[in-house]
Order: structure tokens, then sequence, then C-alpha cells
């Protein structure tokens, strides 16, 4: 079929949606989103009241913490469902799951791609070990975020003697994808865009229920597209909708940077990309954590804090030593931060989100560094919902659960914390209000248990205090010059570190 045929505007194909059908929802913050499909389906409930009792599937995290992105869905009536990974970017979304005003459910972002897989071959779902001693597991709360959640759609197995988790199949009526272009047979290429996320699995996903894959594009070409170019057989593509560049840019901050869609030129250095952190205490975090970072070592680093480690790891030359990846495909190069964050600036190569994380659950990364809001005694992490705030996993449970070494970074205490670092020497000049360490997590989305049953080696780092994990629960193992160990790390803490030997954080972290 020509694509003259397939070819819509974003209302008309918003229109053959109908009540009760489940929409799957490819993108990655503002990287890949569907901003034309999802504005004008809002459009179309607020004018019309139509359609309504919807399920919305998503992996990461989809939104500008505004108006974007997965927050268009969060309107009451039109959603009756949500399974999402990363809810904290969609915090319309996420008052709505919060409030009780639909079902909702936070499964890890990995397993969610890698279920759309399991859709499209029509296999029972998803079975694997991630999510295992966390919230998500069945055991616990089976990943359900309010009490208007009751049907179980993750279910505990034992096979060969382990414990799995099976992360149930179910129909994809509709597939929201985006491309950079499409060509006379609707095929797509995304040539422009910085990562390619799920679209193919989405896609194949809701051809196989019996679906419709609805496209995004911004472009159409007068010529094939080379074979080998196209990431969306033009088999799979129903609707094609070309948007305007307002709501197909590249990023949510960016309309195009070339540089996420190419390899470094001869005459670039990445040293050069990166500017240096300011003397705070953040950097004297991602200082630490860029310590245990093995030469050679395949890494990621989480949103948020982790992302300074690349920019210390410029200004010490060292970005050669090891290979940074992303989990939504970019490998190589330097991860973009705030709204480019998924994207990587000068990849060695980019592949879909699917095989990333069957890279990284297999134990393909060698290191991590993530953030933490809350950690308990065992060493258990929440970084899901704390305060009242619902920020999801995303892709943290399948990281954190299967890196060899896992770094979690942040500060000691957070809500109006200062620091002062001068003469080798780190000074708190007004102590944060917020406790991070304490004696019960509002969710567990790090199972120290499962984490010392498998050997892997753990660390907390802060700018004042480094802790490690050992089976009998967080050690304190380095203090910063100029901290009092009893009034400045004890007596912040709601329970007693072990300590046996505490030696000083190195030096020239606060030089």
């Amino acid at each position: 079929m020509s694509v003259g045929k397939r070819l819509c505007s974003a209302e008309e194909a918003v229109a053959l949606i109908q009540d009760g059908q489940t929409i799957a929802s490819s993108g990655f913050v503002g990287i890949g989103v569907c901003e034309a499909l999802a504005s004008a389906l809002e459009k179309r409930f607020i004018e019309k009241g139509e359609p309504q009792g919807l399920t919305l599937v998503y992996g990461a995290g989809q939104g500008d913490g505004g108006n974007r992105g997965a927050n268009h869905f969060a309107h009451k009536g039109l959603l009756k469902r949500v399974v999402g990974g990363h809810w904290g970017l969609a915090q319309k979304l996420g008052k709505l799951a919060v409030d009780g005003d639909i079902e909702a459910y936070n499964f890890p972002q990995g397993v969610i791609c890698q279920l759309f897989r399991d859709i499209a071959a029509k296999r029972p779902g998803n079975i694997t070990q991630v999510g295992i001693g966390t919230f998500i597991d069945p055991e616990i709360s089976g990943g359900k975020l309010n009490d208007k959640t009751t049907e179980d759609l993750v279910q505990s197995l034992v096979l060969d003697g382990q414990r799995w988790l099976w992360y149930k199949s179910f129909p994809i009526h509709i597939g929201f994808i985006r491309a950079t272009a499409a060509d006379p047979f609707g095929n797509l290429i995304m040539n422009k865009e910085a990562v390619f996320g799920e679209v193919l699995q989405i896609a194949q996903a809701a051809h196989n229920s019996g679906g419709m894959v609805i496209a995004q594009v911004n472009e159409l070409l007068e010529e094939p597209i080379n074979p080998q170019h196209v990431k969306v057989p033009g088999i799979l593509v129903d609707k094609i909708v070309v948007a305007d560049s307002v709501e197909h840019q590249q990023t949510f901050a960016e309309t195009y940077n070339p540089d996420y869609c190419r390899a470094i030129p001869g005459d670039v250095s990445m040293n050069d990309n990166l500017k240096p952190m300011a003397r705070n205490e953040r950097r004297v975090i991602c200082a630490r954590a860029c310590k245990e970072i093995p030469e050679g070592a395949i890494a990621n680093l989480g949103i948020g804090m982790p992302e300074g480690i690349a920019r210390v790891a410029a200004e010490k030359d060292l970005l050669d030593k090891f290979t940074l990846t992303v989990e939504s495909g970019p490998i190589g190069g330097i991860p973009a931060g705030g709204w480019s964050f998924g994207a990587s600036l000068y990849p060695q190569a980019v592949v879909d989100q699917p095989s990333q994380f069957d890279f990284y659950d297999g134990g393909g990364l060698d290191f991590s560094a993530l953030g933490a809001a809350q950690i308990d005694g065992k060493g258990n992490v929440n970084v899901s919902k704390f305060g009242g705030k619902l920020a999801g996993v995303g892709g943290f449970v399948n990281i954190s659960q299967n890196a060899k070494i896992v770094v979690f970074c942040g500060t000691f205490t957070v809500g109006g914390l200062e620091v002062e670092i001068a003469d080798g020497k780190l000074k708190i000049v007004t102590e944060g209000k917020i406790r991070k360490f304490i004696t019960t997590l509002e969710q567990i989305s790090f199972s120290a248990e499962r984490a010392c049953q498998i050997n892997q080696q753990v660390f907390y780092i802060t700018e004042r205090a480094v802790f490690t994990l050992v089976d009998e629960g967080l050690e304190l193992i380095e203090v910063a010059s100029g901290i009092d160990i009893e009034s400045q790390v004890i007596g912040l803490m709601d329970f007693m570190p072990i300590i046996h030997d505490v030696k000083l954080m190195p030096e020239e972290l606060f030089e």
C-alpha cells in the first residue's frame, strides 16, 4: 500500500481510537516523543469527551515536568489504567495515580520495552528476575501504586529451582511511534533521531495484536529508503502523520543537534565538550564516584547528579579509559543531560532500547552510578516514591540489579544544604532539613539482600561520607576531612551504621 493512502492528519488518526483500547507510546524523556499525536488525542478528549477508559503503556519517562509528553494523557475519564516505567516527568499523570483516579502500575523500563517484543511474539509475557526484592515483586506490592489497582500483572514463578517474575502479556491496540521520515512504501527511517527506542517492537506488538500503528514523521521521501536503513518496515504502519518541527523536536531541549547522530570528527576532542564542574558538593560526589570506575569498563550514568561523573572524567582526561552507555541505546560518546537526557554526543553506536536492556540484564555493565532518595540500614534504596512524590523507577531496577559495581550518588541531607570547600576540608555551612538515611523506606527500589546474594559491589557516596554494602548492612568506610563523625554523620542517621576502619576521603576531592 502506498504512503498516500495512509497519510492523514493527527486529528484524523486519533479519531480512530476507540473506548477501552490500549495505547503503547514510544519516547525517552523528550526524545522520540509523539507530541503531535498525544496533543491531538488530548484535544479530542477535551472537546468531545472521547475516547474514554484507555490504558496507556510506556517504558521510559516521557515529558518535561509540565505539559508535554505523557502529560497530554492526564485527564480523568480518558484513562482507566497506566503501566509506566518512569512517572516523574509526567507529573499530571502521577497526580492521577496518587489521587487514586486511575489504576496505576510502575514496572521497570527494561521489562516494559522487552514486553512489547514478547507481546509481538505471542509469548505469555516477560520472564525475568528483574524486580525481585523490590516493591515490584508480587510478594511485596506487585508494582501497584494505589488501592484502586487490584489486578495482578506480575506473578512469581519457580523454574528449575530459581524464582522468576512473570510480567504478563496483554494486547496492544494502538501504537504511537515516531521516525524522521517515511518513504513511498511507508518504510520509516530514523537518521535524525537521537535514539531508536522500542519503535519496532511497539509496531510489531500492535500489528500482531490486530491493532493499528500510527507513525509520526517530520518528512515524506520521494524515493525508497535504502533497505539496510529501514527501522520500521512499511508493512507494519497503518497511518502516517507529518508533524511540524515544533512538535517534532529532536529533544525537548534542542530542535536538532547533528552531533547526536554522528561519530566524533577527527579534529574534535571529547574532553572539549564538557565544562569543568563548579567546586561544590556535587563535584566532590562525582569525583569520588569516578574513582570506582575500572579501566576498560562499560558504564552507565543515571540522570541527575551522576551525569556530572562524565564532566569530571573529561576534566581528568579519563573519557578514553572506559565506555559510557545510556539505557535508551547509545554506546560510547558523552551522555547528554537535562531535557536531552537519553542522547549521547558523538556515540560510537546506537542500538534499540530492548537490546540495550538485554545486555544490561545479562551482566554487561561493569559499572553504574545512580541517584538515591532514601537509604535504610540494610542498604536498600528508594528512588521511586517519597515525600508524596511519585517518580517511578525507569531503568533503575534493571541497571542497579545487574551492574557489577553500583554507586549510589547523593548529598547526605537535602533541603537547604550548603557547604564550603577550602584548605582540603569540607565545612557544613547550613545542614539540610531532610534526612536521607532513614529507618523505613516508602518503597524499595534496590534490594540490598539480593545484591549480597549475587555478590555485587555497592557504594553509597555523599559529600561527607562513603559507605559500602556488607552482609550485615551499611558500613561507613570514609569520611571527609573537617567532618565530625558523631554529630555530622551518625547523628544525622536514623540508624547506626557498621563501623570498623574509617579512612579519610581522598584529599584531592577538597583541594
